[in-house]
C-alpha cells in the first residue's frame, strides 16, 4: 500500500511476482484519507472518496431510477395557475453578478421577455463579477428608486449596505440563485429566491455519474467557492458521490467564475497530466467550465464524446446544449429553466406589489443529453407562458 502525501490518496500496489488465483474472490479495503480543505482559488486535492473497483450495486440501482425520471421530457406545467392580475407602470432593475455567466444572462432575458408581456420596464446593470463592481451596480440600482430589484446570481450578504438601503427605501428584492434555498428569505431580506432545489440538482448530477459509470469512476468537481450558493452545491455533489464506494474524487477545483476563461484551460491540462486515464468523469457547478475546457481537452487528444464524461449542474444555457447535442466535451447538463424563471421573477414581483405572498413554486430538476434534447438549446416545462398570461390576463 502506497500513500501519496501530496494528494492524500492511498493506492494499493501489488507485490512484484504475485499472481491472482483463478476463481478466488479478492477483497479490497475501502480507505478514506481526509484532508483539510483549502479555498485559495486553486486546486483542493481531497482524498479519494473511496478506493477499490467494486462499484455500489444498491446505490447504482437507486441512481439509475432517479436519472430515468429526471430525463423525462413530458413534464407538464405544475406551477401557479392563479394570482393577482397585472399591476401597471412598474420598473424593474436586474443587477447581474456578471452577464458573462450564461445562467445570469439567461434569467435576465427571461425577465425582459415577461416584462414586455406584462407591460413593465426593465434595466440591467452588470456587476462585472467583482465584489466592488457588484456593490456599485446594486448601489446604482437603489439610487434609481425602481419598483423592484433582482439580485442576479450573487450573495446579498456581500452587498449588505446596499441591501439595507433598498429595504429602507421600501424596494422589494427578489433573488435569482442568491441564497441556497428557494422561497422567501428573512436574512438577507428577499421577497423570494427563484431557483431549483440546489440539493436536488447536486444529487441528480452525482447520480448521473454513478449510474452512467456503473458505479466506477474517477471524478473531478469544479466549483466557485467565492459564491456560497455554488460552494454549497459542490459540497452536496461531493457528499452524494461519496455514497458510492466505487467512485473516487480525484480533485476539487476551485476556479472563480469570472476567472474561468483564463484559469480553466491551465487547470485542465494540469489535471490530465496528473491523473491521465484515471479521470473519467467531471461535475461542474456551472456549464461554462466545459466551454473553457474544450481547447485543453482537444490539445491533449481527448475525443469530444469522452472520457472524461462531463456534466454541468447548471445552468443549461444554449451553448451548453450545443456542446451536449454535438458531443463536444460535455455529455449532459442539469439545466435551469432560465426563461421560465425570468417569467416567475416578474410574477413574484406582481404578487409583492399586490400585497400577496410568494407563489412557492420550484421548478423540477431535469437532465438533458444528446439522446433526449431533440436538438433544442433550452429546457423549460411546457405551458408556463400561457399560465402566467392567464394569471395576469395579458
Amino acid at each position: 500500500m502506497h500513500c501519496n502525501h501530496r494528494t492524500g490518496s492511498l493506492r494499493i500496489v501489488p507485490t512484484p511476482g504475485t499472481r491472482k488465483a483463478p476463481f478466488v474472490a479478492t477483497a479490497l479495503l475501502a480507505v478514506t484519507a481526509v484532508l483539510a480543505g483549502c479555498e485559495r482559488g486553486s486546486s483542493d486535492d481531497p482524498a479519494d472518496t473511496a478506493t477499490g473497483r467494486s462499484g455500489c450495486p444498491a446505490v447504482q440501482d437507486a441512481a439509475e431510477a432517479a436519472v430515468s425520471r429526471a430525463e423525462r421530457t413530458d413534464i407538464p406545467w405544475d406551477g401557479p395557475t392563479s394570482g393577482p392580475p397585472a399591476v401597471s407602470g412598474r420598473t424593474i432593475v436586474y443587477v447581474a453578478q456578471t452577464m458573462t455567466n450564461p445562467g445570469v444572462a439567461g434569467a435576465a432575458n427571461g425577465v425582459r421577455e415577461a416584462a414586455r408581456v406584462i407591460g413593465w420596464n426593465v434595466r440591467v446593470i452588470d456587476g462585472g463579477g467583482t465584489p466592488a463592481g457588484i456593490q456599485s451596480a446594486l448601489g446604482q440600482a437603489v439610487a434609481l428608486r425602481p419598483s423592484g430589484i433582482v439580485i442576479g446570481g450573487f450573495d446579498p450578504n456581500s452587498t449588505s449596505q446596499q441591501v439595507a438601503q433598498a429595504s429602507a427605501a421600501g424596494i422589494p428584492l427578489i433573488g435569482w440563485h442568491a441564497v441556497a434555498s428557494p422561497g422567501p428569505s428573512r436574512q438577507p431580506p428577499l421577497f423570494t429566491n427563484v431557483t431549483t432545489e440546489v440539493d436536488e440538482v447536486a444529487r441528480i448530477s452525482a447520480q448521473w455519474v454513478i449510474a452512467r459509470s456503473n458505479g466506477n469512476a474517477g471524478v473531478v468537481v469544479f466549483t466557485d467557492a467565492s459564491i456560497p450558493f455554488a460552494k454549497n452545491k459542490s459540497e452536496l455533489i461531493r457528499k452524494e458521490l461519496a455514497t458510492c464506494s466505487g467512485v473516487r474524487l480525484l480533485a476539487y477545483e476551485n476556479i472563480p467564475i469570472p476567472d474561468a476563461s483564463t484559469r480553466t484551460p491551465r487547470e485542465i491540462s494540469a489535471l490530465l497530466s496528473r491523473f491521465g486515464d484515471d479521470w473519467t468523469y467531471s461535475v461542474a457547478i456551472n456549464d461554462l467550465y466545459f466551454a473553457d475546457a474544450a481547447a485543453a481537452f482537444r490539445a491533449a487528444g481527448k475525443e469530444g464524446s469522452g472520457p472524461p464524461f462531463n456534466i454541468g449542474a447548471g445552468d443549461g444555457d444554449p451553448s451548453a446544449f450545443q456542446r451536449v447535442n454535438s458531443e463536444r466535451y460535455q455529455a449532459a447538463t442539469v439545466p435551469e429553466p432560465l426563461s421560465l424563471q425570468g417569467w416567475q421573477i416578474i410574477d413574484e414581483f406582481n404578487r409583492a406589489f399586490s400585497g400577496r405572498p410568494a407563489s412557492g413554486y420550484v421548478a423540477p430538476v431535469h437532465i438533458s443529453t444528446a439522446g433526449n434534447s431533440e436538438g433544442v438549446t433550452t429546457w423549460n416545462p411546457s405551458g408556463y407562458r400561457e399560465a402566467y398570461r392567464e394569471i395576469w390576463r395579458r
